[in-house]
């Protein structure tokens, strides 16, 4: 079967904005200056918690997880989006748009899987800090990083599988900027019903059930805070929780407006969605990787003097 797809199609042609040339360059401009900032963040926020001793905890350790699952998330895609606009092939192989649609498939999963992890270490850390150490041992968290990469990594193998094996023996336009499996989809000559099962079932587990464990989790949080007697104690725990909880509404509510929205019926209609679609598609695989860091970092005392501390030490070594 594999073969057979490619005998058919060997690459893909991506129409990324080329429906609307007119914000084109205006685009190209945004996306690397935001990419910048993501490699940049990113890279700081896995720099300080490897080289702070203060910073080797469960909740950093996830944080460095996150920060490097964003630059991969975007690194497959991002620049071969940006150099779509430099030049007139905006094609894809085979084999590459696979590569991009596994990478997305396992990001995706592991940070919805991830982010309930440290859903769970708040949980812990506030509902039961007598108990932390123990429970939130290097083994466990460790152990729970793992797993989200492994969970994430395997869902991927399988979705990504089973869409690649499908024949492409005719169009091979994607009316997207990736290789996203819903727009590779529609262009298959077969059943995809089974890919359809296979998503759903997908999604229940790596979006649903973390969404679920996070609010019950985060119901726990909020009764054991509100029982606090004091208002600095309340306001501390609050400030320990909300750059998680920023990060987590970000990252579900662009999702489930994604992919929740009801279909336009009319075609005008549903020019216009598409434009949408790929535009909160490109929020989605920018601005949210891109605000992770920004928002651990600036609401973060502990990152902000691990930064400095950096800075003054290879600043002191320069002097010496």
């Amino acid at each position: 079967m594999g073969k057979s797809n490619q005998s058919f199609v060997t690459e893909f042609v991506l129409l990324g904005l080329s429906g609307i040339p007119k914000i084109e360059a205006i685009y190209f401009v945004l996306v690397l200056c935001i990419y910048l900032v993501i490699l940049l963040g990113n890279g700081v926020i896995i720099i300080v918690s490897v080289y702070d001793t203060h910073l080797h905890t469960p909740m950093y350790f996830f944080l460095s997880n996150l920060s490097f699952l964003d630059i991969c998330y975007t690194s497959p895609s991002i620049p071969l989006f940006l150099s779509s606009f430099l030049t007139s092939k905006k094609t894809i192989s085979f084999s590459g748009c696979g590569v991009q649609m596994f990478l997305s498939f396992a990001m995706g999963a592991t940070e919805s899987v991830l982010l309930s992890m440290m859903a769970f270490d708040h949980y812990v850390a506030i509902c039961n800090p007598l108990q932390y150490p123990i429970i939130m041992s290097k083994a466990s968290y460790v152990s729970m990083a793992a797993g989200s990469w492994i969970g994430g990594g395997t869902n991927s193998v399988l979705q990504t599988s089973l869409a690649m094996r499908l024949p492409f023996c005719g169009d091979n336009v994607i009316n997207h900027f990736t290789c996203e499996i819903l727009a590779v989809l529609k262009l298959a000559c077969a059943n995809i019903s089974i890919n359809i099962i296979s998503m759903v079932v997908a999604n229940m587990i790596f979006l649903v059930g973390p969404v679920l464990f996070i609010f019950v989790t985060y119901v726990f949080i909020l009764s054991t805070i509100l029982r606090i007697p004091s208002a600095e104690g309340r306001r501390k725990a609050f400030s320990t929780c909300s750059a998680h909880l920023i990060v987590v509404i970000i990252f579900y509510g662009t999702i489930l407006f994604m992919y929740a929205k009801p279909k336009a019926k009319h075609s005008s209609g549903a020019d216009k969605e598409q434009v949408t679609d790929k535009i909160i598609s490109l929020f989605y695989e920018l601005v949210t990787p891109m605000l992770n860091p920004l928002i651990y970092s600036l609401r973060n005392k502990d990152v902000k003097a691990a930064v400095k501390s950096i800075l003054c030490q290879k600043c002191f070594s320069e002097g010496m």
